[in-house]
């Protein structure tokens, strides 16, 4: 019984820690940041609607914009960046996690930034960067 419940006790702990650990497919705001600065064969994928992008969360300059209810019928405009990384972004990560779901199975190295633009404003206090 005891090592019954040693071991219940064991794969919970090791669930939680494995919840709580940052994907590989995901990429917080300030390494994003330092990505920018540093790499040229980054694109930046927003999948919010281009309403969102002109509103007070503002948009990060660059990004190319395809909303997630889009991005099936148009994944091929992104078709020439399938040799680079592509970090997604949205307004909390959400819509940026479910993009991911459909480019990665796709062949597209892409990454889902974590918090989205909320975390980038909180960040770094500026509509763009």
């Amino acid at each position: 019984m005891n090592l019954k419940k040693n071991l219940f006790v064991l794969f919970t702990f090791f669930i939680t820690i494995n919840g709580c650990a940052q994907s590989e497919s995901e990429i917080s705001v300030r390494d994003l940041k330092e990505k920018i600065k540093a790499d040229t064969n980054l694109v930046i994928l927003d999948v919010r609607t281009p309403q969102e992008l002109e509103g007070e969360l503002g948009k990060i300059d660059g990004v190319i914009n395809i909303p997630v209810q889009e991005l099936e019928s148009r994944i091929h405009a992104l078709d020439q960046y399938k040799e680079k990384e592509i970090a997604v972004i949205c307004r909390s990560g959400n819509r940026s996690g479910r993009a991911v779901r459909i480019l990665q199975p796709l062949g597209f190295n892409a990454y889902n930034v974590l918090g989205g633009m909320i975390q980038w404003r909180k960040e770094f206090n500026k509509n763009t960067e």
